[in-house]
């Protein structure tokens, strides 16, 4: 085979993907001193890694499907997270209220042994379960900060006054809230502070095995760049089977299901800080979080999505579904007029052959074809709370191409302003309104758990709201839209009210019109300036 004549333009890694799984796969390597080029052909996280129920959970009801690796690596993995990041992620407690006459149609492991020893219970699922369950939850994974399961009474806990009176009691355990495409982005900045390229709207049309290297051909603003690679990670999300096929061209007996879990956000339908687990009787739990101080984020459905990832939207149907379902707990009905916002994300699960999108496994696996000593690493399923354990599997498998990489490191690393202990928040928080005395509570909170301490480098020197520059609404100005396009490659409105932040719930469309002309008009300054666009081919 000969030679490749540009040895030094050959990368150690190309990562295709800008999704969590993606992100933290090249935050993990260049941390290893390998060199790691990543390209996204959109916005990062935005796809399924913006659209999640937001939560570093074990997952509790993985245990009736026997699950019991996956459950214990993220119960691990919950507590390790929030170390690493606790201006965006946080412990919550969640009430799970139950009934004695509750029913529930139900095919997993663990109804059908039910079934056969106490044929009886006639689809019920009794207390002494659930709080098995619940024992095993909290202490399968290990505990430092998070408190274990307690049992409320709903007659006089707080917990209980949205609730229909047939809930007289519930169990209360915890699990972690996450602000999911902001984890995204504080793994590319973190991949790039240690030496990665991130390329975001960036195209890979196409891959090859070529000259004892990778060929990489992507398609940006720019036009076309071909790039060379040593070891290629198809993290492609709902797209790994297209990219596998399309762009590589090779051949695969390994698919996936792309399930979309759909989401609606409502008015706020409680005040105490706790969200609820609900159980319906199709055998399919809900959760309802309270969501950005204002509203009650209420999710998910499971169902098999056809038609291309990017279309996947809430369907009507999918709105009663959610509606119905938290309706039957809640005394005051929830009815599509509660709903301000929806939305809907592809998961792409490893096809292994279950019967429903249910119970498909949501377990990730890591293949790896090696043809001519040139690894391709294909990136199946996975879970936003496993993303750095799925990162150091990748690493695990890809070690043997490179025998001088050091080892794993992510689980002692804070992510990009979370230099702080968890229980350093409320400290932290009445520090920036000291700092800053024009930034009321709510203001002061959302820059701490979107920026944590790069908060401080957004709001500068400002001494009022008004040394910040245009106000586009909702306490967005200009100084954090422009740090946000500098630092965290945004370029468009969408971008930062849906993704860098979830101001898009409360900008009017007029507001979000007059962010897009800014956004437009910066990004044509700086190519006027001949600086082209950070982060583009």
């Amino acid at each position: 085979m000969p030679a490749f004549e540009n040895n030094d333009r050959v990368t150690d890694l190309f990562v295709i993907g800008g999704g969590i799984n993606g992100c933290g796969i090249a935050r993990d390597a260049a941390g290893r001193g390998l060199s790691v080029t990543l390209a996204e052909m959109g916005d990062l996280a935005q796809a399924t890694s913006s659209s999640s129920t937001k939560l570093f959970h074990g997952g509790l009801r993985y245990l009736e499907f026997f699950e019991f690796r996956l459950v214990r690596e993220a119960l691990r993995e919950r507590e390790v997270l929030l170390n690493a990041m606790p201006h965006i992620s946080w412990p919550m407690r969640f009430v799970l209220p139950y009934s004695a006459d509750m029913r529930f149609e139900s095919d997993t492991p663990t109804s059908r042994l039910l079934s056969r020893i106490m044929p009886w219970m006639k689809g019920r699922r009794p207390a002494w379960l659930i709080r098995l369950g619940l024992f095993l939850y909290d202490h399968l994974g290990g505990r430092n900060l998070l408190p274990g399961t307690e049992t409320l009474d709903l007659s006089e806990d707080e917990a209980g006054r949205p609730l229909q009176e047939r809930f007289r009691f519930a169990y209360e355990y915890s699990d972690c809230w996450v602000q999911d495409a902001r984890l995204v982005v504080l793994n590319a900045r973190d991949a790039e502070a240690r030496g990665a390229t991130i390329l975001t709207r960036t195209k890979v049309v196409a891959a090859e095995r070529r000259d004892g290297v990778w060929h990489v051909t992507t398609e940006g603003r720019e036009g076309r760049r071909e790039h060379y690679a040593r070891a290629l990670v198809n993290a492609g999300g709902p797209w790994v089977e297209n990219v596998i096929t399309n762009t590589v061209r090779i051949n695969t007996r390994e698919s996936i299901r792309l399930v979309r879990g759909s989401h609606i956000v409502t008015r706020k339908l409680y005040d105490h800080d706790r969200c609820y687990f609900f159980q319906g009787e199709d055998g399919r739990i809900c959760f309802a979080i309270p969501y950005e101080q204002d509203f009650t984020l209420i999710g998910t459905t499971d169902q098999d999505h056809q038609g291309p990832p990017g279309e996947a939207v809430c369907t009507d149907a999918e709105k009663d579904y959610l509606c119905a379902f938290v309706s039957n707990y809640f005394k005051t009905p929830v009815t599509r007029d509660d709903i301000v916002w929806t939305y809907s994300g592809v998961r792409p699960l490893y096809n292994d052959g279950a019967s429903s999108a249910t119970a498909a496994t949501r377990d990730y696996v890591l293949s790896l074809d090696d043809q001519a000593g040139l690894p391709l690493l294909n990136v199946f399923g996975g879970k936003i709370t496993t993303y750095r354990r799925l990162a150091e599997g990748a690493l695990a498998k890809l070690a043997p191409y490179f025998p001088d990489m050091p080892g794993e490191w992510t689980a002692r690393a804070s992510l990009p302003g979370g230099e702080f202990a968890p229980t350093e928040t409320d400290r932290i928080l009445g520090e920036l309104m000291r700092e800053y005395p024009f930034l009321d509570s709510a203001w002061a909170e959302r820059m701490l758990r979107h920026y944590g301490l790069d908060a401080r480098e957004i709001l500068g020197d400002a001494k009022s709201a008004e040394d910040l520059g245009q106000d586009f609404g909702a306490t967005l100005r200009a100084a954090e839209v422009d740090w946000l396009m500098k630092k965290e490659w945004a370029q468009t409105a969408d971008d930062i009210v849906w993704r860098r932040t979830k101001l898009g719930l409360r900008l009017s469309a007029s507001e979000i019109e007059t962010l897009a002309e800014y956004t437009k008009a910066r990004l044509a300054d700086q190519q006027g300036a001949g600086s082209g666009m950070r982060g583009q081919a």
